[in-house]
């Protein structure tokens, strides 16, 4: 089965202002998303690269790509308003191959370790559908719409979800054709596609790390030049 990563990095991403989307900010000298993308790039492991972004983002993206000679990039691909038709940009793109296991990973995870890929991709040559996540420290409490403690689920079955999630073609796609079947359908994630309308395929754990942190706000940024510092 060939691996193929999908950076995904459709959303406009202004959380931090500017004109640029968050992935392009400055993180130890080169845009975040080229972090992303070399960890896919330098794995031994993957096979090629699809990248989604925003359309007014294509030619940055372009640039960057060919700046640094990124052999594995085939696609450059414009995703959609919302987050699953960035997921689905991708499916779409290999439907003529489908021997393949799609790594969806967020472009702005800059700090994807390589032994996270070859876990992740260790898991998926057994047949699992995987996603990446640490355990969680903190007490979690579920409220309702009045902002109401209903429960306080039990810690020890808690993840904080990471990236990637990674399945194979076969699975996301069967899971997605029968999400736009819904008329209600909102995915956050693809491990949420799946785990709703393909309900008996199972998605196991890779332990992430807390270093593999999500560039969200301003503040992200000072974290991320720490850790590049240690």
């Amino acid at each position: 089965m060939k691996n193929t990563a999908v950076i995904l990095a459709g959303g406009s991403g202004k959380r931090m202002g500017g004109s640029l989307p968050k992935q392009f900010m400055i993180l130890g000298g080169k845009p975040i998303i080229q972090h992303s993308i070399e960890a896919f790039e330098n794995h031994p492991q993957t096979d090629e690269i699809c990248i989604i972004i925003h359309a007014d983002f294509i030619h940055e993206v372009e640039c960057i790509v060919r700046e640094n000679n990124f052999k594995k990039v085939r696609y450059i691909l414009p995703g959609g308003k919302e987050r699953s038709d960035s997921s689905l940009a991708a499916i779409r793109a290999y439907q003529e191959e489908q021997n393949i296991n799609l790594i969806f990973h967020d472009a702005v995870r800059p700090f994807i370790s390589s032994e996270i890929i070859s876990n992740v991709i260790r898991e998926l040559n057994a047949g699992k559908s995987v996603a990446v996540a640490i355990a969680t420290v903190d007490t979690i409490f579920e409220v309702d719409e009045k902002n109401k403690i209903v429960s306080v689920p039990q810690r020890s079955f808690l993840r904080r979800a990471q990236t990637p999630q990674a399945f194979s073609y076969h699975t996301i796609k069967s899971a997605y054709e029968i999400a736009l079947k819904d008329p209600d359908f909102l995915a956050t994630d693809d491990c949420g596609v799946v785990l709703k309308y393909l309900p008996t395929e199972a998605i196991f754990i890779v332990e992430g790390d807390k270093s593999n942190i999500k560039i969200t706000f301003e503040g992200d940024l000072v974290l991320g030049e720490e850790i590049l510092n240690k």
